[in-house]
Parts: C-alpha cells; structure tokens; sequence
C-alpha cells in the first residue's frame, strides 16, 4: 500500500492485486488492535539481515518521524507507550482507512479475494499476471507478499517461491519475535505457574534484551523473550537474570538478619513473585545443598551461589511456538541482488522486493512496520 501510494502520486498506472479479503489484515491486528505504527528510535541497528547495511539506505530516505507527520496529517490520535514505540489511540483500522483513501487519492485500484494463478516475464521487458479474475500486463512488478508468520492471517510462502523463480535466493527461513516452549523436563511443574510476569535481562549469544517476562502454559513469552528468539538458535542456552535491577546476594543477607528462621523462598518471595522464588529454589540443580535451610544456617558462600541461580537462571527452550504466532520470519530474499536504494531486483529489470519478504527483519516494537514503510517508499519512487 505504501508503495503503490507513492507510484500512484508519481502518475503510474497501479494495480494492487491481494489474495485477501480486507487489505491490511496483519496491521488491524497487530498492537493488540492499535498498531505500534513505528518506533521514534528505529535504526539500522535494530534491524536483523545478512547484511546489516542494506537497510541504511531505505531508513534514512524515510524516518519514523516522516510517517508520524502522516499520521497527524490524518487527525488520527497517537500515544507513546514504552521508550519510542507509537500507537494509535483507538483502532488499528484508522492505518488501513488512511493507507486505502491514499491510495484511491493517487489513482490506484485495489483487488482483494484475487490469488494469483501465475506470474512470467514477456519477452523484451514486462510481466504477465494472471490471477482467477484476469490477466494484467505490468512494466513494474512489486512482490510485498510478506513472511509465513501467522498463517491463519494468509500468510504463505508464495512470495519466496516466486523470488527463486526469477533466480534469487533465499537465506534460511525460520519464525521471529515468537515464544519459546518449555523443555519436557519443565513442562509439569513449570506450567502452574503460567500468568507470573517479571522484569528480565535475558541472555544467549552476544544478543541481550532486558524487558518483561511471562511464563504461560507454553513456555516463555512477553517482550523479553520474543525480541531474544530472533537470536536463538535451536539447543542454545538462554541466561535469565531475574533481578535484573537489584541484588540477590543484598537482599538475602538482610532477609538472614531480619529473619533468620525465614527460608531461602520465603526471603526472595518478597522480591520476586513468590510462586517463582520457590520453584527456582527448588529446580534442580538445587542452588545449595539443602535449600530448604533456615536463612540463618547459611554462609556468604551459600548466599552467593543461591544469588548466581538467581542472576543466571538457564533453559535450553524446547522450541518456539513457530508461525503459528510469530510476529515475523527471519530470513527471507536475499539482499546481494536487490538494489539498497530502489529495492529492485539486481537480475531482473522491472522486479522488486519490499517489506518481510526480504532478508530485513526488526526488533519489537514497531521497527517491521517502519521497514515496511521506509522499503515501500524506496521502491515506490522507481517503480
């Protein structure tokens, strides 16, 4: 839609053809029905590809702010929620409503509940589409397909398969920005205490998020976990600090002096929720001996190894809950043959990839919609 937007202002002839039934599905669901539209401090940095500098050129030609200045162009009331991530105030519908009269404004025409049956090159230049409603002639053809991600949305692989038709390659697919699933060691016990949220600073790799925490019936969730699944890889450890912003070693020597017949749950339950305090003492690999010790049986060295459990909490995830409910898919069209200023397609004049179908996936936090933006915009001023 923003591509065919800027186009359409550019006096081309343009033809958006959905496979859907209502145009932006994944926008008026997305922010539990608000849309985190943007993020003010969206970078290059917070982006994950192959090549972390292909995105550069996209992002600066169109910033959050550009998009924002759209927003309030259409009266439409925003909020700033946590640390730069914008949302509207009322529906997610109000983005749709304004990409769409946008779109009729600029002269383009929209065809939703249309899968497309075939696309091929002509012979000189120019494409061929033909869907179960007709067949189009296009000089410029924009694959803004999306990933796999929620696929009770629609969403499919259609747009990689067709990128390997024209000869590009795809990097490694797999789900982003998705929960983790307990091991089956944990699954038992650790399902009680689903609905337990608390600040985290999580761990794996060189990738660090410190945000909140939720345990479900499934496993891991909340912003902690999905932004670090887009660095996990399968059997890898996650290191979970659960007191990122204090110290457990402090508050279990003045809980020993306090109350010296408390127990080690008892002491951090205070602190953390209580449910937790008592199933991290109690998980095996114990973090002392007998955990089950008066506070006042213990020594500076059994409170510092309790404390470390605490600061370094481990799990191997069993796995993610895949596109079921990934908010992305990681990977995708790779970038070596895409023009970094114009999304074009390096091996096929005419053709060009935009948004999550390509090898650029964002952080939480509105980061993809902004890529969605900033991408579409590029390819929207040369096709």
């Amino acid at each position: 839609m923003m591509c065919a937007i800027e186009a359409g202002r550019r006096g081309r002839s343009v033809l958006i053809i959905d496979h859907a039934r209502a145009p932006g599905e994944k926008i008026r669901i997305s922010g539990g029905g608000r849309c985190n539209f943007t993020h003010l401090h969206s970078t290059p940095e917070n982006f994950l590809s192959a090549n972390p500098h292909f995105g550069k050129s996209a992002l600066s030609k169109y910033q959050p702010t550009d998009f924002l200045a759209k927003i309030q162009k259409h009266g439409i009331a925003w909020h700033e929620k946590t640390a730069g991530q914008l949302f509207c105030d009322d529906s997610a519908t109000q983005i749709v409503s304004m990409l769409t009269k946008e779109m009729a404004d600029a002269g383009c025409t929209l065809l939703l509940n249309n899968p497309i049956e075939d696309i091929a090159p002509m012979e000189g230049e120019g494409y061929r589409v033909v869907s179960g409603r007709g067949t189009w002639l296009c000089a410029s053809l924009v694959i803004a397909t999306g990933g796999k991600s929620i696929p009770k949305m629609g969403a499919t692989g259609f747009g990689y398969e067709l990128a390997r038709r024209f000869g590009h390659e795809i990097s490694p697919l797999r789900a982003g920005l998705v929960p983790f699933t307990w091991p089956s060691d944990m699954i038992g016990n650790w399902q009680e205490l689903s609905g337990v949220s608390l600040p985290v600073r999580v761990a794996c790799g060189e990738a660090m998020f410190h945000e909140a925490m939720l345990l479900t019936h499934r496993g891991l969730s909340g912003p902690a976990m999905l932004q670090i699944s887009s660095y996990w890889q399968d059997g890898q450890t996650l290191h979970i600090d659960l007191l990122p912003n204090g110290s457990a070693f402090d508050v279990l020597a003045a809980a020993r002096s306090a109350t010296p017949k408390a127990s080690i749950q008892t002491a951090l339950g205070n602190t953390l929720p209580r449910r937790l305090a008592e199933r991290v003492a109690d998980n095996p690999p114990k973090a002392i001996d007998n955990v089950g010790l008066r506070m006042a049986d213990l020594s500076n060295a059994d409170l510092q190894s309790v404390a470390r459990t605490f600061h370094d909490f481990q799990i191997v995830p069993g796995g993610t809950e895949g596109y079921r409910t990934a908010e992305v898919t990681l990977g995708g069209v790779e970038t070596d043959k895409l023009n970094q200023k114009t999304m074009e397609s390096r091996l096929m004049h005419g053709l060009y990839f935009i948004g999550e179908v390509v090898d650029v996936t964002g952080h939480l936090g509105g980061h993809n919609f902004q890529w969605a933006w900033a991408s579409g915009f590029a390819a929207g001023q040369s096709c």
